[in-house]
């Protein structure tokens, strides 16, 4: 017997994969939002039936309504325990080599997809006059790029900034409910993300920036390669979940004291530019 449904979106890889698989092995019954048929195919195949497949682009916001409908049929006696919103992508690049469709792609699917799926599902979790289901629990990945703004990486990092922007605001308004809103704001995960990411664009590289760019993106990589493993992560995350008070975020990062925390302590704003200036050895 299911233990309670759980929602997450982008469960096709990465911190969305493991976390449907946590969950289910404590007992849960996972809808997972998948973007194509095939991939939905192969989460019930290697899942059962305690992954329930919801297919549907954030982006589209009837999609995600009508599988809001179909949630709906399955457990309205039942409801959400939690919503995890994890859909998202990152467009990089320096912003002046960027359109402005450059940047509203990037709010569409990492800040305004967590909206659309975040009121359509709000119902199951128990937000709405007299319900009787137990009030439930969102939590929200964002990024450090919310709390520190990365060169090349300003499209991600400011859509991560509205997420806990949204996120506290929703917070508040949700304690007519009982409702609680968390957010991870996770450094590098080790997740197919870095697999994925595209040489940039010629333009760029013959660019004022391309230098700088470059090395960015290839201390990007090193970094990754000392990653938190995505378990690791999600254990984490399913940790909290459990957890009657838990924080308003959860910054999830290698070192934390040594290379977020104590460096904005003791340096300012000005230093750290100069600082990232040096490093990315920027050149006019």
């Amino acid at each position: 017997m299911s233990k309670g449904n759980v929602l997450i979106t982008g469960v096709s890889t990465g911190i969305g994969f493991y976390a449907t698989r946590r969950f289910i092995a404590e007992g849960y019954t996972v809808y997972g939002s998948v973007r194509k048929k095939e991939d939905a195919e192969r989460l019930e195949a290697k899942f059962g039936e305690a992954y329930r497949p919801l297919i549907f682009d954030v982006t589209d916001e009837e999609m995600v309504q009508q599988a809001a409908r179909v949630v709906e049929s399955e457990i309205a006696d039942e409801g959400l325990q939690l919503l995890v919103n994890n859909s998202g992508m990152a467009v990089t690049g320096p912003s002046q080599c960027l359109s402005t469709a450059d940047f509203r792609k990037q709010f569409e699917v990492n800040f305004l997809g967590l909206v659309s799926v975040t009121n359509a599902f709000l119902p199951l979790l128990g937000a709405k006059e007299n319900s009787s289901l137990p009030p439930g629990k969102i939590i929200n990945i964002s990024s450090v790029a919310a709390k520190s703004g990365m060169p090349y990486m300003t499209p991600y990092g400011s859509s991560k900034a509205a997420v806990d922007a949204y996120s506290e605001g929703l917070r508040r308004e949700l304690m007519l409910f009982g409702i609680d809103v968390v957010v991870f704001n996770p450094g590098p995960i080790k997740t197919p993300i870095w697999d994925k990411v595209e040489e940039p664009e010629a333009s760029m590289k013959e660019s004022p920036y391309g230098p700088s760019l470059l090395r960015f993106l290839d201390l990007s990589k090193r970094e990754a390669a000392k990653a938190i493993p995505v378990e690791e992560f999600c254990d984490q995350l399913f940790e909290v979940f459990q957890k009657k008070k838990a924080k308003t975020f959860y910054l999830v990062i290698r070192d934390k004291w040594t290379k977020f925390i104590i460096p904005r302590l003791l340096f300012s704003d000005r230093a750290m530019d100069r600082l990232m200036f040096k490093v990315l050895k920027m050149k006019r």
